[in-house]
């Protein structure tokens, strides 16, 4: 099924953000082209990780730890008696990560826990995102943060064409960038995209968990490139970009030739998978632009994304220009990225 963790309110974002932007200094910050650095043998930034036991910010944490980076996870004391999250943060804690107890909505432990690392990365969910003004304020109040990465991890919102409630969604997204850029905080956006985990194992199909034998339904053409990253990669790259001079202060997009193909692209590999042709319905844009607005707000939410990818092209119908990305196989030929071919084989 494909989705994103957006499930948020846009008023809520907007008033945040007005109300924090209202008393924050202006900055003005400066763009620069870096040629490739060598950071073989630099000390590795500590890293805060807000959100560390959601669905990427798991990924992140494992990566951030495996990488040798000294990791610090935000926890509250209710996580760590979770009976599920509490097996993520014994892994953590495994891998040499430190649980730190604080809470997004507890200013003086969110300051302490800055005050202990270089890099805080936020994964909060779609809930949270209008909350991150509350880690600006601490990210300003604590002084010593090199670099900030804000919970993005999906399409690249200051180059997307969405309709409602997507286009809402988006803009509270980019309103966060907004503040941050304003609070003169160095910072990073990661755009990588769709998460492979979400759409490939079914193949896109909103009606089931499993991948098509028989039928298989595409939205619109299925002619729009789009993009899907093995999660494990876009927390390796993630990592990578930390410490990266050539990432300060731009959106890391995320574009590997191998996860870059169309709807009518990936089908087509599953057949050749399953040795079978799969008999296609095609749902036009004007269809699907009606099921948006007759939809519950949940679902409408997830069919205005899939607009925005799978008709649109959001993802890659813009080229990314040194002024403001770069685009992370490049950045890191190093990451092997799982090709959608490669990762479709276990499911055919």
């Amino acid at each position: 099924m494909w989705t994103f963790s957006f499930y948020i309110h846009p008023q809520s974002v907007l008033t945040s953000i007005n109300t924090y932007l209202s008393f924050l200094p202006k900055f003005n910050l400066s763009s620069k082209t870096y040629s490739k650095p060598d950071i073989s043998m630099a000390e590795k930034s500590k890293i805060l990780i807000i959100g560390g036991t959601g669905y990427i910010g798991k990924f992140v944490a494992e990566a951030s730890a495996k990488e040798g980076h000294p990791t610090f996870i935000l926890t509250r004391e209710s996580t760590i008696k979770h009976p599920e999250k509490s097996k993520l943060l014994d892994n953590f804690k495994n891998l040499g990560a430190k649980l730190v107890i604080g809470d997004l909505h507890d200013h003086e432990s969110l300051v302490k826990a800055i005050k202990e690392v270089d890099v805080v990365i936020s994964t909060v969910g779609g809930e949270s995102v209008a909350d991150q003004v509350k880690i600006i304020a601490a990210i300003k109040e604590a002084g010593n943060v090199k670099r900030f990465l804000p919970s993005e991890f999906g399409t690249d919102v200051d180059h997307v064409t969405a309709v409602e409630p997507a286009k809402s969604i988006f803009k509270g997204k980019a309103d966060i960038r907004r503040a941050i850029e304003a609070a003169g905080i160095p910072h990073t956006f990661v755009a990588c995209n769709g998460f492979a985990g979400y759409f490939l194992p079914n193949i896109g199909q909103m009606d089931t968990y499993t991948a098509p034998r028989e039928k298989v339904t595409i939205l619109g053409d299925g002619s729009a490139k789009a993009v899907f990253v093995k999660e494990e990669d876009i927390a390796l790259a993630t990592i990578k970009a930390v410490d990266d001079p050539r990432t300060l202060n731009k959106i890391l997009i995320f574009r590997p030739p191998g996860n870059t193909l169309s709807f009518n692209e990936i089908v087509s590999i599953w057949e050749s998978k399953i040795g079978k042709t799969l008999e296609k319905t095609f749902v036009s844009e004007e269809q699907i632009l009606k099921n948006i607005q007759e939809a519950p707000f949940g679902l409408s939410v997830l069919l205005s994304i899939s607009h925005s990818v799978l008709v649109n092209g959001s993802a890659t119908d813009f080229e990314i220009e040194p002024s403001f990305g770069v685009e992370a196989s490049e950045l890191y030929p190093d990451v092997k990225f799982t090709t959608i071919d490669d990762y479709l084989t276990p499911f055919a």
